[in-house]
């Protein structure tokens, strides 16, 4: 990481969630990073943040009570950190947005109207939306006369085949209240999906893969010649991949059920398929290292929950490659795909008669580069790539703004 902006074209890219807000400077030409921090439990009275530039960090306690004054304290961190952001030579500001519906396919400079777009969008992704409106409030008031870019992690999915964005839902009421499949990490799918093909000296018009997008929210996509024709994530983030804290993909008669036998209300079945499920629900855990651990160690919960993750995985592998036709790659990306040669070992096991080969020692090698880690003889190519989406973010911002 750089001390000091040495690019006079840099981008400012915030990521806002419910009760954090996290920011990055960096020069999308080269992906150097100048800074990088966090603001954490937003509207809090004992609220955290920190800010590391170069080999200095600085950290900060108080009172955070909104977005606003936490773009407030960023600043802050900036100047403490000796890197004022007016001398950062920011030529925009790039804001991570979950939902985009069908209004927003390409990132978009933020004004009242869609800043108000993006807030009614809020209805399809409750626990995102709001947050990034929050903020663009607090970013576009601190900051006015820098331009504020929106880039929508649904855009990369906009255009997903008629048959694969539709539910078999009644038509009038998937109309009223826009239903369908809008999918989501697209700006990680969309940036990792376009390095393999080159990376493999292949033509990336005549090219298929899958992409496995495996953190604490997880998804999967595939990608004919460039593009995406299928994810796992639905109208929400919850469908899909077990994940950290979500369930993943269940039977929409469960909601029914618990209110049927128990009475629970809406907000309470949704905090338990998104908060209190997956991992953490099958388990009690949801960082990997520790259920990597206690399978290890024999723990028959973690064991069970590792099987249901690898076995909700493999299912999406496989309906992925017969809706392709043929793969020519699979892409393991994000926290648990870069960083886990457990899971990816698991998830590759025994396939050896559709032509998938692990190199077991490659697997097994810690590095921050992509990387083949098949064998020679493997008819398909299983990599890691890492994942930067807020250099994706950055990149789109800037490309918009130097029209």
């Amino acid at each position: 990481m750089s001390t000091a902006p040495t690019s006079d074209r840099t981008v400012l890219v915030i990521n806002s969630g419910s009760s954090s807000l996290k920011f990055k400077l960096l020069d999308p030409s080269d992906g150097v990073v100048f800074a990088q921090g966090l603001v954490d439990r937003v509207g809090q009275a004992d609220s955290t943040a920190k800010i590391t530039v170069g080999d200095r960090t600085e950290d900060w306690a108080g009172s955070v009570p909104d977005h606003t004054a936490a773009m407030r304290v960023v600043a802050l961190l900036f100047h403490e950190a000796g890197l004022a952001l007016a001398d950062a030579h920011v030529q925009a500001i790039g804001h991570r947005v979950v939902q985009g519906g069908a209004r927003f396919t390409t990132p978009t400079l933020v004004d009242r109207w869609v800043r108000d777009q993006i807030e009614d969008l809020g209805a399809l992704a409750p626990l995102h939306n709001p947050a990034a409106v929050a903020g663009i409030d607090g970013a576009r008031e601190l900051l006015p006369d820098i331009p504020h870019v929106a880039v929508f992690d649904t855009s990369f999915f906009a255009d997903l085949p008629p048959e694969v964005r539709t539910y078999a839902l009644n038509r009038r009421v998937a109309d009223e209240y826009r239903i369908r499949r809008y999918g989501a990490h697209g700006t990680s799918h969309r940036f990792v999906s376009q390095q393999v093909a080159p990376l493999l000296g292949r033509d990336p018009h005549d090219f298929r893969q899958i992409v496995l997008h495996l953190g604490n929210g997880a998804s999967a996509s595939a990608v004919r010649d460039g593009r995406p024709v299928d994810t796992s994530m639905g109208m929400t983030p919850l469908e899909g991949l077990v994940m950290g804290t979500r369930s993943g993909d269940i039977d929409p008669s469960v909601y029914v059920h618990l209110f049927r036998q128990d009475g629970m209300d809406p907000e309470k079945v949704d905090t338990i398929l998104n908060k209190e499920s997956g991992m953490l629900g099958l388990c009690g855990k949801s960082d990997f290292r520790d259920i990597e651990s206690a399978v290890q160690e024999g723990d028959e919960e973690a064991i069970l929950a590792m099987d249901v993750y690898i076995h909700r995985l493999r299912k999406y592998i496989g309906s992925y490659a017969f809706s392709l036709g043929r793969v020519d790659a699979i892409t393991f990306t994000a926290g648990i795909g870069e960083n886990s040669p457990f899971v990816r070992e698991r998830a590759m096991a025994d396939l050896g008669e559709f032509g998938i080969r692990l190199d077991l020692e490659a697997n097994a090698e810690r590095s921050k580069e992509p990387r083949v880690i098949s064998t020679e003889d493997s008819q398909v190519t299983v990599l890691v790539v890492p994942t930067d989406e807020e250099l994706a973010i950055a990149r789109d911002a800037l490309a918009l703004v130097s029209r």
